[in-house]
């Protein structure tokens, strides 16, 4: 049994399923569909994803439409692979009717949630911001309702609210090759049959605005603790102090008795550990930060170059 496919994907997420499928002699990969490369942040220079990279490296064909359903040439070159799926994993665009019946199966979809909840583009982000301890992937039939088609297989992931957006998208990229091959098996030989979602819990994540990074000190400790997780290393959040942008990459809760004696920004104390400042409800430390124009460091070491101290005010 040899099952042929065609993988659409763009971001590193997806890079261990790609190589998984590649390696596994089960499976014969005929084309890569990916985004087209886009300038880097620094030089601006053109640079390959890690995907496509893989896939040049084992002379696999790569596809890369600007928009996928306005493409005829795209299409046509797709349903000449005459493959039994496609796979999608955060390929980053939005598949038509008839693109998704070219394959003899389905299309199936790598999401990284645990469908119905967080159906949309940024469902890890979503996870982290609403403090959940649990999340998880889902292998599910593309339709083309957003995320709406029948589920194939779980993987659920615990401990969710120990993780910042990095750490989970490590376990979700490292845990989804061995469900997406359970599930193009599953399906190839008619052993797994897709549940139907239903409408019970559905949620949808929204698109971050520029505005979504700012941290306001006036919000409750565990906002802004989890609004750090979720933004860390994508959006990284931030706030002013002297007119200059101070990223935050690393918090952590703290308690202290006398807090209320501070008004939310004002910084309750200086240590090793940290600068624990004040919250709507308590306070919270800031343990990492980016100093505009500097490289990460300890936010204690910023401290001592800012010359920081207890009662000063930080943020908008």
């Amino acid at each position: 049994m040899t099952i042929s496919l065609i993988f659409f994907a763009s971001p590193d997420i997806a890079l261990p399923s790609f190589k998984k499928l590649i390696e596994s002699p089960d499976f014969e990969v005929k084309a890569l569909v990916t985004q087209p490369p886009k300038p880097a942040k620094r030089g601006k220079k053109i640079q390959d994803s890690s995907v496509k990279k893989l896939a040049v490296a084992h002379g696999i064909d790569v596809l890369e439409p600007v928009k996928i359903a306005k493409e005829p040439d795209i299409i046509e070159k797709l349903k000449s692979y005459s493959v039994d799926f496609f796979v999608t994993f955060a390929f980053g665009q939005i598949l038509s009717q008839e693109v998704l019946d070219i394959p003899k199966f389905q299309t199936i979809n790598l999401h990284a949630s645990l469908l119905p909840k967080y159906r949309g583009a940024n469902p890890i982000c979503a996870a982290l911001l609403s403090g959940d301890s649990v999340s998880g992937i889902t292998t599910m039939v593309t339709v083309l309702e957003l995320d709406a088609g029948d589920i194939c297989l779980t993987e659920k992931i615990s401990d969710v609210d120990k993780m910042d957006f990095p750490c989970l998208s490590r376990e979700i990229a490292e845990k989804s090759p061995d469900l997406i091959i359970k599930t193009l098996k599953g399906l190839y030989d008619k052993t797994l049959k897709p549940s139907p979602q239903g409408n019970c819990g559905v949620t949808f994540t929204k698109k971050l605005q520029k505005s979504d990074k700012e941290l306001h000190f006036k919000n409750p400790a565990n906002v802004l603790h989890n609004k750090v997780r979720a933004l860390c290393g994508v959006n990284t959040c931030h706030f002013l102090y002297n007119s200059k942008i101070i990223k935050v990459l690393k918090t952590d809760f703290c308690d202290f008795s006398d807090c209320e004696n501070f008004e939310p920004g004002e910084v309750i104390s200086v240590e090793k550990q940290g600068i624990a400042v004040k919250c709507a409800d308590g306070a919270i430390l800031l343990k990492t930060v980016k100093p505009e124009g500097k490289p990460e460091m300890p936010a204690y070491a910023w401290s001592l170059g800012s010359k920081i101290k207890t009662g000063d005010v930080i943020g908008c």
